[in-house]
């Protein structure tokens, strides 16, 4: 698609999946606020936490390459430590997993200088925000990516770039993020993995043959709209199940 700035040798067998934890950390910890000049927020985790995303990130390593990079600041600070050997300790239940251990800061440079290296990235609240966005980039566009919110009960799958109030009825989003989220329910949520190929073959389909909604095109390119980049992914889902079924 050449939507990345990077270049294509350095996209070359990239397939990454990032676990952020959701619930805790930085945005969540108490006691947080302004009083004037001065303001506080908390970081802070539990065992229990960690134990909770690290086995979410070794489970899926399983089912992928059986690498996990796990990115801290434990050289600064004391809950990337506490962190670090939580993760090791559940490590030893995966002895068909390997764990890496990476600072936030060499993480962000090797998501552009390596971004091969990676399989599973394993991470706390905020860092995850921030890498999670920066691997935006390796694809191109956020309107690419789908992402799940997954805990005990059902899951929350959507476009990793969430909502966008200003963009609506102008016919100019990207609705591949959406959709892919939808194929990420079918397949984590629903384990419906016929279907949630098609569309991700659909997707794949649409974009190989040249379709690009405003954030891919490159200058000189035609690009189409909301509702065409969806009809012609619906389209070709369509004609998947029509051929399977001749």
């Amino acid at each position: 698609m050449n939507a990345s700035p990077l270049k294509p040798d350095r996209l070359h067998g990239v397939d990454l999946l990032v676990v952020r934890e959701l619930t805790g950390g930085l945005y969540y910890g108490e006691p947080r606020g302004r009083n004037g000049t001065r303001a506080i927020n908390t970081l802070t985790y539990t065992v229990a936490e960690i134990e909770r995303v690290a086995k979410v990130a070794f489970e899926a390593a399983r089912t992928r390459r059986g690498l996990v990079t796990s990115v801290d600041k434990a050289n600064v600070l004391e809950v990337s430590q506490l962190w670090r050997e939580t993760v090791s300790q559940t490590a030893g239940e995966y002895p068909d997993v390997r764990l890496e251990h990476c600072y936030v800061d060499t993480a962000a440079m090797r998501l552009v200088s390596d971004p091969a290296s990676f399989d599973v990235v394993l991470t706390e609240n905020m860092f995850g925000d921030i890498l999670s966005d920066e691997a935006a980039v390796l694809a191109g566009s956020l309107g690419l990516l789908p992402s799940a919110s997954l805990g005990p009960g059902p899951g929350l799958f959507e476009p990793v770039h969430g909502s966008a109030p200003p963009l609506a009825g102008r016919d100019v989003a990207n609705p591949i993020g959406a959709i892919a989220s939808a194929a990420l329910l079918l397949r984590q949520g629903l384990n419906l993995l016929e279907a949630a190929g098609a569309i991700e073959d659909a997707i794949a389909l649409a974009v190989d043959s040249g379709a690009r909604t405003q954030d891919l095109a490159r200058p000189g390119e035609t690009s189409i709209g909301t509702r065409e980049m969806g009809t012609r992914i619906a389209d070709l889902v369509l004609a998947e199940a029509l051929e399977g079924l001749s």
